[in-house]
């Protein structure tokens, strides 16, 4: 298991941008594939974006997809995601998660951290 913390969330006009953090407490961090999903009120959790552990490949939503950019910094044990055009529909809890293992299976992640709120307003 891996501790994640989020940060970076808040309340933006629709039209803006946030970049979300998350730093992990792994020893190892390049053993693990990141990720960040999202829950809106009343939804199931969905997959946003993942990135393997060198950060060379990545993995987008449809509904993300040319606004959302997912990075790493390795030697920070950080995972960004920086989300432009933000929309009405983008508003959720964003949460971080880590797996060993591909990147492109999202289904399996184990780790997960608290979550960040965004909110995107009209």
């Amino acid at each position: 298991q891996v501790e994640l913390v989020e940060s970076g969330g808040g309340l933006v006009q629709a039209g803006g941008s946030l970049r979300l953090s998350c730093v992990a407490s792994a020893r190892t961090f390049t053993e693990y594939a990141m990720g960040w999903f999202r829950q809106a009120p009343g939804k199931e959790r969905e997959f946003v974006a993942t990135i393997s552990w060198s950060g060379l490949r990545t993995y987008y939503a449809d509904s993300v997809k040319g606004r959302f950019t997912i990075s790493r910094d390795n030697a920070k044990n950080t995972v960004y995601l920086q989300m432009n055009s933000l929309k009405l529909e983008d508003t959720a809890v964003y949460y971080c998660a880590a797996k060993r293992g591909t990147y492109y299976l999202v289904s399996d992640f184990g780790s997960w951290g608290q979550g960040t709120q965004v909110t995107v307003s009209a």
